[in-house]
């Protein structure tokens, strides 16, 4: 996320006082949120480009069928990227496409696979879908599972991505538990492991693990130093889910820690965040349009929207402009302040 001008004044400014007799608390300005495209499948990602175009991702349905997709002011859906990988395990989670970042006339995408690079320029809103067979994807990937971390889960999932100082991607991996950094010249190493929780209850209920794992989400660079969103693992304890901060040299440092579920962070422009909760955990999962955008400010937050639907990402456009994904209703929502 590059933009650092703050949008909460838009959400929460309240109205100008009618005369000076009236001390009556302003009353906050609500968002105007609207559907902007329907029939996604599974979308994960949203992010635009430096001429305002707007990308989406979609996992699909686990055969083979994600994609990348830009979505037209008038709500159309046109492929970008087509057949990129997508399977369903047995738990019926899929590995597929996540993330995705434009920068530097770049689109980077995260899936399954690697990372996948288009050059913007190379593509015209119309032009015909790009097969992914076309595409050489980057394994990061085995990278990341033949380093030997000190608490190695033996696995890798780069969910989301943000760009550093140093022009390099720094990429949050929600399987090893890790930020990975890759340079400008595409060498890689490890920045920091993500620490996990005690179980504040383990007897439960449900009764879990008496170790949680922290598993980063979001990732963002506000000039300084970078946030990161995470999302505890079963039973997914409410409130729990920390933001961390991070410095260049990969310490981190415990922002807040009152969240459900977090899955996106953007920078508010004011030293605080946007963070977005994908879901509160109830008897039989994750329950819809339980999500949230909340902004962070340390030791309590604001509550900005609620009844989301398994929110996944957002994507500040300007100051009166943001996108989100709702991966429970398939659809991309345009927020206007």
């Amino acid at each position: 996320m590059h933009y650092k001008r703050s949008v909460l004044s838009f959400f929460l400014a309240g109205s100008l006082l009618t005369g000076c007799q009236d001390h009556r608390v302003p009353a906050p300005v609500q968002p105007t949120i609207s559907t902007l495209a329907t029939g996604l499948v599974a979308p994960i990602g949203v992010e635009a480009d430096a001429s305002g175009r707007v990308f989406v991702t979609e996992q699909g349905t686990g055969i083979n069928d994600g994609r990348v997709s830009e979505i037209t002011p008038d709500g159309k859906v046109h492929p970008v990227i087509t057949g990129l990988y997508s399977f369903k395990r047995p738990d019926n989670e899929l590995d597929a496409t996540d993330h995705l970042l434009a920068a530097d006339g770049m689109l980077y995408v995260l899936n399954a696979k690697g990372l996948y690079t288009l050059n913007l320029a190379s593509f015209k809103t119309g032009d015909a879908p790009i097969p992914a067979a076309s595409l050489t994807p980057e394994n990061i990937q085995k990278f990341v599972i033949d380093y030997a971390f000190t608490e190695d889960t033996g696995e890798s999932h780069l969910y989301n991505m943000t760009l550093g100082p140093d022009g390099a991607l720094y990429m949050s991996d929600a399987a090893a538990n890790a930020i990975i950094r890759r340079s400008k010249t595409g060498q890689l190493s490890v920045v920091t492991a993500v620490p996990g929780i005690a179980n504040p209850n383990p007897a439960g209920p449900p009764p879990g693990p008496p170790f949680i794992e922290s598993v980063p989400t979001g990732i963002t660079y506000d000039g300084k130093q970078f946030a990161i969103s995470t999302l505890l693992g079963f039973p997914f304890p409410a409130g729990k889910a920390i933001i961390y901060q991070m410095d260049l040299a990969g310490k981190l440092n415990v922002f807040q820690q009152t969240f459900n579920s977090l899955v996106d962070i953007e920078n508010d422009g004011n030293g605080n965040y946007l963070a977005l909760e994908f879901a509160i955990f109830g008897p039989t999962g994750f329950t819809p349009k339980t999500g949230r955008l909340l902004r962070a400010k340390g030791t309590s937050s604001d509550l900005l929207i609620e009844k989301l639907n398994m929110p996944t990402d957002l994507k500040l456009i300007d100051s009166h402009t943001a996108y989100l994904t709702s991966m429970g209703d398939g659809t991309l929502l345009k927020i206007t302040f």
